[in-house]
This record gives C-alpha cells, sequence and structure tokens, in this order.
C-alpha cells in the first residue's frame, strides 16, 4: 500500500508542477500582451501627433511656401519634416494637398491678373487715344505762336503717352501706332526723343548703309523697346553722366542697338530676373512686377516675343549695365533714294571719317588779308585745304549746303582775300614754312567738334 500512496503523491506533484508552470506561462502571455498593447498603442499615439504636426506644417509652412514659389522659383518648399512617423497613405494625401493647393492659387492668380489686364488695356487705349489728340493740337499751336513753354507741355505729352503705351503693350494690346518703312537712325532719335533725360544721350552711328530702316510693322514695336531701355539706362545712372547708343549693323544677322551707362549696376538676383523678362517669358504677371510696378523689361520681353527681336543685358565697361538689342535681317529693308533722312540723324562713322577734309568753306578758302611784306606765321594754318594757287578753284565747286547767296561786297572781299593770300604764298614759297601759331587752330578744332556733336 506505501507505494501506491507514493505514485499519489508523485502525480500530486506533477500535476501541481505543471498547473503552476502553466499558471506562469498564462501569466508571461499577459503580461506580454499588454506590452504588446501598449507599445501599440504609443506608436498610435506618435503617428497621431507626428500626422498633426505635418498638417500644422502644412498650413503654415508648405503651402505658404508653394505659393511663393510661384512668383519666386529659387524659394523652397519644405517637404514631410516626419516622414518615417506617417505612413504612404497620409504621406501621399498630404503632397496631393500642396499640389491642389499650388494648383487653386495659380488659377486665381490668372483669372485676377486677366481681369486686370483687361481693365488696364480698356483705360490705356482710351488715355492714350486722347494724349493723340493732345499731341495733334500741340503741334498746331506751335505752327501759330513763338511760345517755348508749347515744347515743354509737348514733351510731357510725350513721356505721359511712352508710359500708356508701354502700359497697353504689357496688357497685350497692340501698340497704338502705325508707321511706314522707317530708317533706323530715326527710329533711335523717336526713342531718344521719349526719354526724360534725352539731352544725356549720345548716339553713334555704325551703319554700313545709313538708309538701313525697319519695315512698318516692327518700327514702333523697336521704338517703344529701345525707349524702354534707354529710360532704364537714364534712370538708374547719375545725371552726369551719358548713356552711349551705338547703332550697329553685321552681315546676315541683323542689326544692333548697344546701350551703355555709368549707373549702379545689377546684383546676381536682379540680373537673372531681369534676363528672364528680356527674354520674353510665354506669361508675365502684373502682381510680379513690384510695388510700384517696375514695367520696362517685361514690356520688352513681350516685345521680343511678339516681334522677334533679341535683348541681351550684361555688365558695361562704363561701371554700368550694357544692354543689347538685336534686330533680325527679315525686318529690316532699305529705304528708297527718294526718301530724305531727317537732318537731325547722325551719320554714319565711316561718312564723317571721310569728310573729315570737307571741301573748303567760304571762310577757309578766303583767310584775312595780310600785309605785303608778311612772314610765314602770319599766314592762315589750314593751308591744306585751300585751292592751289595755279589752279583756283571754280565758282561751281562750292559746296552743295552754301544755299544762302552771298552779298557783292562779300564775294569782292572773298576774291581780295585770296589774291592777297596768293601773293604772300608765293613771296616765301623758296622760305621754310615756320609753324602755324596755336591761336589760328583752335578755333577751327572747337567748330569741327561742335559740329560732330549737332
Amino acid at each position: 500500500m506505501g507505494w501506491i500512496v507514493a505514485v499519489i503523491a508523485v502525480a500530486a506533484a506533477v500535476a501541481a508542477a505543471v498547473r503552476a508552470q502553466n499558471s506562469a506561462r498564462a501569466e508571461n502571455i499577459a503580461l506580454a500582451r499588454a506590452e504588446l498593447a501598449e507599445r501599440q498603442s504609443k506608436a498610435a499615439d506618435a503617428r497621431t501627433a507626428a500626422l498633426t504636426d505635418e498638417i500644422r506644417q502644412l498650413a503654415r509652412n508648405r503651402i505658404p511656401a508653394a505659393a511663393l514659389a510661384l512668383s519666386h522659383p529659387t524659394a523652397k518648399v519644405p517637404g514631410l519634416r516626419e516622414a518615417a512617423e506617417v505612413d504612404g497613405d497620409s504621406a501621399r494625401l498630404l503632397t496631393e494637398a500642396v499640389q491642389a493647393a499650388r494648383k487653386a492659387v495659380v488659377e486665381e492668380r490668372g483669372r485676377v491678373d486677366a481681369a486686370a489686364r483687361a481693365a488696364m488695356r480698356g483705360t490705356s487705349a482710351k488715355i492714350q487715344s486722347l494724349l493723340n489728340q493732345s499731341q495733334q493740337l500741340l503741334h498746331e499751336l506751335q505752327h501759330e505762336y513763338d511760345d517755348p513753354r508749347i515744347l515743354q507741355l509737348d514733351f510731357r505729352n510725350e513721356l505721359a503717352l511712352r508710359r500708356t503705351q508701354a502700359t497697353a503693350v504689357l496688357c497685350d494690346a497692340w501698340p497704338g501706332l502705325a508707321r511706314q518703312n522707317s530708317p533706323l537712325v530715326e527710329i533711335v532719335l523717336g526713342a531718344q526723343s521719349r526719354v526724360a533725360g534725352y539731352e544725356r544721350i549720345k548716339v553713334a552711328n555704325h551703319l554700313r548703309d545709313e538708309r538701313l530702316a525697319l519695315v512698318a510693322r516692327a518700327a514702333e514695336p523697336l521704338a517703344i523697346a529701345l525707349a524702354e531701355l534707354l529710360a532704364n539706362a537714364t534712370a538708374y545712372s547719375h545725371p552726369d553722366t551719358d548713356v552711349q547708343v551705338t547703332v550697329q549693323q553685321s552681315g546676315g544677322r541683323g542689326a544692333f542697338l548697344v546701350v551703355d551707362d555709368a549707373g549702379i549696376g545689377m546684383d546676381d538676383d536682379a540680373l537673372d530676373r531681369a534676363r528672364a523678362l528680356l527674354a520674353g517669358p510665354p506669361e508675365v504677371l502684373l502682381t510680379e512686377l513690384g510695388d510700384p510696378p517696375q514695367t520696362g523689361f517685361a514690356v520688352v520681353g513681350r516685345l521680343v516675343l511678339q516681334y522677334g527681336f533679341n535683348c541681351h543685358i550684361e555688365a558695361s565697361p562704363f561701371g554700368g549695365m550694357r544692354t543689347i538689342l538685336r534686330v533680325p535681317a527679315h525686318l529690316l529693308t532699305v529705304m528708297e533714294e527718294d526718301r530724305s533722312l531727317s537732318a537731325l540723324a547722325p551719320k554714319p562713322v565711316q561718312a564723317q571719317a571721310a569728310s573729315a577734309h570737307p571741301a573748303p568753306t567760304e571762310q577757309e578758302t578766303a583767310p584775312v588779308p595780310q600785309p605785303a611784306g608778311g612772314d610765314a606765321a602770319a599766314l592762315p594754318s589750314r593751308r591744306r585745304r585751300a585751292p592751289r594757287p595755279a589752279r583756283p578753284a571754280p565758282a561751281d565747286a562750292a559746296p552743295d549746303r552754301e544755299q544762302v547767296p552771298r552779298t557783292p561786297e562779300q564775294a569782292g572781299a572773298s576774291w581780295a582775300a585770296l589774291q592777297q593770300g596768293t601773293l604772300n604764298g608765293r613771296s616765301v614759297a623758296a622760305r621754310p614754312s615756320a609753324p602755324a601759331p596755336d591761336d589760328h587752330d583752335h578755333p577751327d578744332d572747337r567748330d569741327e567738334q561742335g559740329d560732330d556733336l549737332t
């Protein structure tokens, strides 16, 4: 019987051990499940907090930055700050929210800008019509009254007309003025007359063909574009400095208008933005031009896009900026010979060089009478321009510009002076000539410089 009791005791002990082990295992499982649930709860709370932060980031930073980037492409748009804590669906929805906000902003800006352009286009057309009527009336008054104030009014009317015309072009309107084929140098003069600092603008004509002209449809647009560039050059340079305009012609590539100023220049960001506007972007919003709007480069860009010009800006050797406006060859033509050029148009440099020693004028061919016994120092210093004594110039060799008839007294004095100068020259022909004094040379030099400036 004892062994039976022992077996029963052993079995009871084993059962108790098993029950204890199962109870411990159950407790461990329950503890593990509790820990897992706690970790899952903490992870869910962390994801919720991260998603909340991302939504806050979306509202406060990402959407405003995306709207700002539409006007300033260099502005950075922040992404997800806690990408690891946000699941894929949430991250995708947040990105779609940014894109949807950007699209909505673009559409709204386009609608507002289109409405503003339409309003400005209609207003500019009416103002431009009134200014043209005022200009016609002022021109009539100039013929009736000799009052310099009328010229001042006409000039101010021209400035207002240019600003209105530029605004209309910026709003995709027609320039509002039709021209015939116009010489390139006259277009430059017309653009110069529309700028407040016109007296500071110096034009150098380097054309091989001075009758080079623009076709009718591109004449006024080029004048508008050049006037905007000149206005920018004069506005951002010192009033005591000149603005140099060089008109050049290249074989097969058209013509170039180079504007140099000695202004304050541009930093890299401003230069990049100016180049982007001058390149002729397909769309420029009025809200992107600043307050007050700086429309000059934007107007040139619109004309570049519409008429095929090309404009580039870079640093100038004069210290400011250099703007190069290229006119393609297909927009150029040559004026007929019967069309006379403006008297104010600068002559080509080649023509000026060829006329550096023009035909002798009345004053040059008629030196002041000298005593018969005068020496070489008393002779005129510009004898190289006088006719040779043995071959006096005929009467029909006078320059074409001598249109005012001379009186008999003037003609007699000229011939007497010429004969006296001939006698004096023959009397000293055998002796070496002394150098001419400076007093005889400087006045003529000043006269030549004055002619070149005009």
